[in-house]
């Protein structure tokens, strides 16, 4: 258990020293554009570890997750709205303050969390899958109809939130922001795996029968890690409104679901740091193989396909895995 635990660290850590310094690499090295497009990538490896949270620790396949990525994008889009165009939302004259803002945004991904959830693990299985997919395309037909809101072309956002005494406008800062908070929920998560909640959480994949049978109800602890698991994927799509200046209702979209789903099988399930490392894969092959073809997903398919035939623990599952001693 030690060694396993101390290889997961090094690589987590390392991973992390990287990360710090690649801004100032990207300078040096007359290449800014590169914050951006790692920024990106810290965003999705957000999404994937809080998905992870659930496929691998839970054994609840959500294939709608892209919704709270949808609505936490979605709410910073309709509070900025109202506060520069618009006038007050629901007698509220608004506020750009990331602190008052981003709460907001968590606590409505946290809402339609318990409730889809609440919903969905009164089934299990393919069932399960189905229904998140359902409810990930009813969110995603809403935003699409709020002609308001721009409806299918979304939301412009004319600036960044504000933190005190952070300039979130500067590419930089907002990349080092986007790091903290990655590496911040990255921790929490681990933290709830390894405490007796995600030790229950486990034994409910692995067999509900005996859990039940020791005890154990397993709808609550099913549904708090589904509402954790949306919240930090809401946190996710509040990053990427900030991030791209423009919410749209594909940002809910069943695509980005299996998009989310795509990476964390590459990056390893059940690990939560390769899911970070799919993200940077996934992207990376993504902007390479778009650089080449506009048809790169028929490249794209086959390689996520020999990923899961051949390592089916994903790329970096072998890497990170870790096993807990009797």
């Amino acid at each position: 258990m030690a060694y396993t635990l101390t290889n997961r660290a090094r690589w987590g850590l390392g991973g992390l020293a990287v990360l710090i310094l690649l801004p100032a690499a990207a300078l040096a090295s007359g290449s800014p554009f590169l914050i951006g497009v790692v920024t990106r990538f810290l965003i999705y490896g957000l999404a994937a570890v809080s998905l992870d949270l659930v496929i691998g620790y839970g054994a609840m396949v959500s294939f709608g997750h892209a919704m709270f990525f949808g609505l936490g994008g979605y709410a910073v889009g309709i509070i900025a709205f109202h506060t520069a165009e618009a006038g007050p939302i629901f007698g509220w004259a608004g506020s750009n303050a990331a602190l008052v803002v981003w709460p907001i945004a968590l606590i409505v991904c946290a809402l339609a969390g318990w409730l889809f959830g609440y919903l969905a693990l009164r089934t299990r299985g393919v069932q399960f899958i189905m229904i998140t997919l359902a409810f990930g395309q009813m969110v995603y037909f809403v935003l699409v109809s709020l002609q308001f809101y721009g409806g299918d072309d979304g939301l412009m956002i004319p600036q960044r939130n504000e933190l005190p005494g952070i300039n979130l406008e500067s590419p930089m800062v907002f990349y080092y922001v986007c790091l903290a908070l990655l590496t911040l929920w990255t921790l929490l998560c681990i933290r709830v795996t390894n405490s007796r909640f995600g030790m229950v959480l486990q034994a409910l994949r692995q067999s509900e029968r005996r859990a039940i049978n020791l005890g154990v109800a397993p709808t609550p602890y099913r549904l708090s890690a589904f509402v954790l698991s949306a919240v930090g994927t809401g946190l996710a799509g509040v990053l990427w409104a900030n991030y791209a200046g423009l919410v749209t209702p594909d940002m809910a979209a069943w695509t980005k679901s299996g998009e989310l789903m795509a990476i964390v099988i590459l990056g390893g399930v059940g690990t939560l740091l390769g899911p970070i490392a799919g993200a940077a894969v996934f992207l990376g092959l993504e902007q390479m193989l778009s650089s080449l073809t506009e048809h790169w997903l028929l490249y794209m398919g086959p390689i996520l396909v020999l990923v899961v035939l051949w390592g089916q623990k994903g790329l970096f599952g072998k890497l990170l895995e870790t096993r807990h001693a009797d």
